[in-house]
């Protein structure tokens, strides 16, 4: 079965963990009888999930498929007629294979069998020596018991852990991790449209699948009888995604019921809206941004994830912005609006971030200034977007967001008409008094220069203090901001200078006391 059929297919029925014909063969007891393949040895990896003995030529109508059926043939000794039907019947019931034991009735395998078994690509074994079909019949019998207790013990062991999980509030990751341990290959979720949105398992595994990821994503899955299981991920009617083991080893149908049992919890975790309150493609975009500006991962790792993810990532343009106060979902219509590509993901202080991947001849400045001027509406007419640099270069994408987060940093409680999108060189002296705020020296300073108005708690005057060095000491734009009379601002400034023990009208003074004011807005975030 190919890769894309087996996408294509409907829903599949309930199987029950099976030998394979090739397996039963190898077993101590069968080899006793010294069993050679005549025909159909092309269908040696067929599920056995039963053998039973028949001699009747119209067996077929006594099997659901999938047996193995042991016969001595001594029904159709003389009768090639009954020989070729014989197996015409046991194909159409999906037989898995036919063993024939060699004796009386057929001293050497009969051709009539062999050929018709050939044509229709059912496995003709024969017995070279006499044995005991009890014998056989209840050594894969008790095989395919412990093989399904084993598979249920899996089943409802999996069902626990991740309940378990779901019920303590634990994060989709988690779940997914949990899946991956038991099944001991990666595990990879994907919407609908094939775009990764979480994997787990061990990370060269993982990484390897999807650095191969636009080849697997373009026949849509994977071959289960290559190790590749999936599940459908969906409800009332609608299915939203898909769960994928890559590179099972156990046997298909344990692995079907694993992934099942894994689909099962991943929907009821959707439902119940996560720990985090994000959907799964808000996750999965919130956790790239943040392992690329963190740097903790080498960005060229993290190539094969933003690929599989949908970003274009071959000869592109990478814009990191960060745009505080501006919910993810406004930014996704936005950029859809606007025909632009990127990821989205609200961060911790409530700002969010944006990795726009344009084409090389796109103008990186102009399509960012016009995101900026369709999020300025009139609920939310000051939306400011900190823009860093473009990158050409995938390597320099972490450093983008991190100078994107510098600015956007720079630029909260900074000027008071920030321009719609503010890039590094416009933060000026406020960008690196935010880069210095945890220096000790930089907060002694602060206390020290501001001490007359903190310790006095003289948070108006404080207020108008930022506001008269903000606007370039524009005594004017100063009493208008605060609507009082110029008289009232003098005063207001006459109690700043006595209490700071500074003259405002000297420049380095000024100077002085406005960077330790920048100081002590950005220590107190």
């Amino acid at each position: 079965m190919s890769m894309t059929s087996e996408f294509r297919a409907a829903p599949r029925r309930p199987e029950e963990p099976a030998l394979s014909v090739r397996q039963v063969l190898t077993l101590e007891r069968v080899l006793a009888g010294e069993p050679e393949v005549v025909a159909g040895a092309d269908g040696l990896d067929r599920a056995v999930r039963w053998v039973h003995v028949a001699e009747a030529a119209d067996v077929g109508v006594m099997l659901t498929g999938g047996e193995m059926v042991l016969t001595t043939g001594v029904l159709l000794a003389g009768d090639e007629a009954k020989q070729a039907a014989y197996i015409q019947s046991l194909h159409r019931a999906e037989a898995a294979a036919v063993v024939l034991g060699l004796g009386r009735a057929f001293p050497t395998p009969p051709d009539v069998m062999r050929r018709a078994a050939e044509r229709c690509g059912l496995p003709l074994v024969v017995l070279h020596r006499p044995f005991p079909f009890a014998e056989l019949t209840e050594e894969v019998q008790s095989r395919l018991v412990r093989r399904k207790f084993a598979a249920v013990s899996l089943s409802e062991a999996v069902r626990t852990s991740l309940t378990a999980l779901i019920t303590s509030g634990a994060p989709l990751q988690r779940l997914l991790d949990e899946v991956a341990q038991h099944s001991g290959c990666p595990v990879v979720l994907t919407n609908l449209a094939h775009r990764v949105l979480a994997t787990a398992g061990e990370r060269p595994a993982v990484d390897d699948v999807l650095r191969d990821w636009e080849r697997i994503a373009r026949q849509a899955g994977g071959s289960e009888g290559d190790g590749w299981v999936r599940a459908e991920l969906g409800g009332r009617g609608e299915r939203w995604g898909r769960l994928l083991l890559c590179g099972y080893r156990g046997d298909t149908a344990t692995g079907r019921l694993l992934a099942d049992r894994a689909a099962e919890a991943l929907v009821l975790h959707r439902m119940l809206g996560g720990a985090s309150g994000r959907t799964w493609e808000e996750q999965s975009a919130h956790g790239l941004l943040t392992d690329l500006a963190s740097g903790t991962v080498p960005a060229r790792n993290l190539l094969p994830r933003a690929r599989a993810a949908g970003l274009p990532v071959n000869r592109r343009t990478f814009v990191p912005l960060v745009v505080p106060g501006a919910e993810p979902e406004r930014l996704d219509r936005v950029l859809r609006t606007l025909g632009l590509t990127g990821l989205v993901a609200e961060l911790a202080d409530g700002a969010t971030a944006v990795l726009l991947s344009l084409a090389r001849d796109q103008d990186a400045e102009a399509l960012t200034g016009r995101l900026a001027a369709r999020l300025r509406t009139p609920d939310l007419p000051d939306a400011v977007i900190a823009a860093a640099d473009p990158r050409t270069c995938w390597d320099d994408v972490p450093a983008g967001l991190r100078e994107a987060r510098h600015v956007a940093d720079a630029v909260a409680g900074g000027a008071l008409d920030p321009p719609p999108v503010v890039r590094l060189r416009d933060v000026h002296l406020r960008g690196l008094i935010r880069l210095l705020r945890d220096d000790p020296q930089v907060q002694s300073f602060a206390e020290r220069e501001l001490d007359g108005l903190l310790c006095g708690g003289e948070g108006e005057l404080l207020d108008v203090l930022r506001t008269y060095l903000a606007t370039g000491r524009n005594k004017s734009r100063t009493a208008q901001l605060h609507h009082v009379s110029r008289p009232a601002l003098y005063r207001r400034l006459e109690a700043i200078q006595t209490r700071l023990g500074i003259d405002l009208d000297d420049f380095e003074q000024a100077a002085s006391v406005h960077i330790a004011l920048l100081a002590h807005d950005a220590q107190q975030g």
